[in-house]
């Protein structure tokens, strides 16, 4: 190891050295250690270089959660290139738009169009190739995340670390050897990025594959689990198991539980504090972009209610009134973060500008800082829709629906669900004399949206639902329906 850390290429054989015998990855179908999970890595690496694949390049995955991904991550590492995140079952037209943004040297999984140089994970095309170390490279950027896009079109997150870490330095909270449980969709960042940290300080990983309230109390208790990342939905279907199911587990092993990804109920969070205790429920709120972030214990939540936090180390933080200035504390305003190494440091886009106000830069969330600079958020960015942890921009829906001949305009928004948090709303207005109904417009739209972006409901009406400029006041649309 270097003063650097250790590149992705060879972090697998590094914990193989020192644990040879321990698992790094355990699925419901099989168990790998870290030089078997290297060897497969070396393997699939060999193919995609034969197939062009070299340093600097994307690679996109589509794949499902299972070794194949691990797999595929470490071998695209292993040469140098740049691994490209999307969800697997992505509607063409949304796939299309991301490939044409990254345009990948390879696609691994099943590709839109046969056009596209790609490896569906055939066997015994691998086979072929050695399983023998390959020499240390480190990729220029270690992950390249899709996001939907608060235009309607995706954008990508190139992250600026390179493919190198300490592999003594837990991130989170981790800490080397843990064993860690993975709940959460791989194309999602945070379970991508909290996995493989656990990956790069020798965690085994405990992989569901799907996510299931009772099997994942099974295999903490089952796996002595330490640490585990969830989003409020999956605690929302834990916690109503029922006080029967629950009150057989105590998951002694279980040192953390840290949540993410959409605001968490307080009721819900109090609930799991009462369960576990205040010291093993924690809470982070950050950005893709590597930004900016904070972080809370429960014990510190308990002190602050509904409070997401102060701001770590390695970032600065302060609240913008709508011309620019700092709010008092207790007003809200906008967030803005700046990282330690100033704009532009932890990452840039693809198909996207950041927002920007000097060296400040805004995710787009609301909130206000308290006397002692602990965050509370009042909306998460003012017209995405966050639905059981996943971002759903409502310029993407409405353009899927606004495709249909009988349309006239469209506006989405999200509609508080005690069980998802949000679920999307279609306002539809439809062409003068159309007779389209609520069927034939889910019909139309589920060609062209993945499943957990379509409208959970659809309500027409036959009034305008934009202005002369073509701008929709969504949050005044949502304020109507909720009143």
């Amino acid at each position: 190891m270097t003063a650097d850390g250790v590149a992705f290429s060879s972090i697998l054989a590094y914990h193989a050295q020192r644990t040879p015998s321990r698992a790094a990855l355990i699925t419901a179908d099989e168990s790998l250690t870290f030089e078997e999970l290297d060897a497969k890595a070396n393997r699939r690496a060999r193919l995609l270089a034969s197939r062009g694949v070299k340093e600097g390049d994307f690679v996109t995955i589509a794949l499902p959660n299972g070794v194949d991904f691990y797999e595929s991550t470490f071998a695209i590492w292993k040469l140098g290139a740049i691994p490209n995140i999307v969800s697997a079952k992505l509607a063409r037209p949304e796939m299309e738009a991301i490939l044409d943004i990254v345009r990948p040297k390879m696609f691994i999984g099943s590709p839109p169009s046969p056009d596209i140089p790609s490896f569906d994970g055939d066997k015994s095309a691998l086979e072929a190739f050695s399983t023998d170390h390959l020499p240390e490279i480190v990729s220029p950027h270690w992950k390249a995340m899709t996001s939907g896009g608060s235009t309607g079109r995706p954008k990508v997150i190139v992250d600026a670390m390179p493919s190198r870490w300490n592999p003594d330095e837990g991130f989170l909270c981790q800490q080397p050897n843990d064993v860690i449980l993975n709940p959460g969709p791989l194309y999602h960042n945070a379970p991508f990025h909290c996995i493989h940290m656990g990956f790069f300080v020798g965690a085994t990983i405990i992989e569901m594959g799907k996510f299931d309230a009772l099997r994942s109390l099974e295999l903490i208790e089952q796996h002595k689990v330490n640490w585990v990342t969830m989003v409020p939905t999956m605690m929302h279907r834990i916690w109503h198991l029922g006080p029967e199911v629950l009150s057989r587990f105590t998951l002694p092993s279980l040192r953390l539980m840290m949540h993410m990804a959409a605001p968490c109920a307080p009721w819900l969070k109090e609930a799991w504090i009462d369960w576990l205790g205040s010291e093993r429920v924690w809470e982070y709120y950050g950005t893709t972009e590597g930004t900016g972030s904070t972080i809370i214990s429960g014990t510190d939540w308990l002190e602050h209610p509904a409070s997401v936090g102060r701001v770590r180390d390695g970032y600065e933080m302060k609240i913008l009134d709508a011309e620019g200035q700092p709010c008092p504390p207790g007003t809200v305003g906008e967030i803005f973060f700046r990282p330690e190494g100033g704009p532009g440091s932890t990452y840039h886009y693809m198909g996207s500008e950041p927002r920007r106000i000097g060296e400040w830069e805004a995710p787009g969330d609301l909130g206000s800082i308290d006397e002692e600079g602990y965050l509370y958020l009042s909306d998460r960015r003012n017209d995405l829709i966050i639905s059981g942890g996943a971002n759903i921009y409502p310029a993407e829906v409405e353009a899927a629906i606004d495709a249909h001949p009988d349309v006239r305009s469209s506006a989405v928004i999200g509609l508080p669900d005690e069980y998802w948090g949000a679920c999307v709303h279609a306002i539809v207005q439809k062409a003068d004399h159309a007779s389209l109904s609520e069927e034939d417009l889910t019909d139309f739209i589920a060609s062209r949206l993945t499943r957990y972006k379509m409208p959970k409901s659809i309500e027409f009406t036959s009034e305008p639902l934009r202005d002369e400029a073509g701008k929709v006041r969504r949050a005044a649309l949502r304020e109507a329906r909720i009143s």
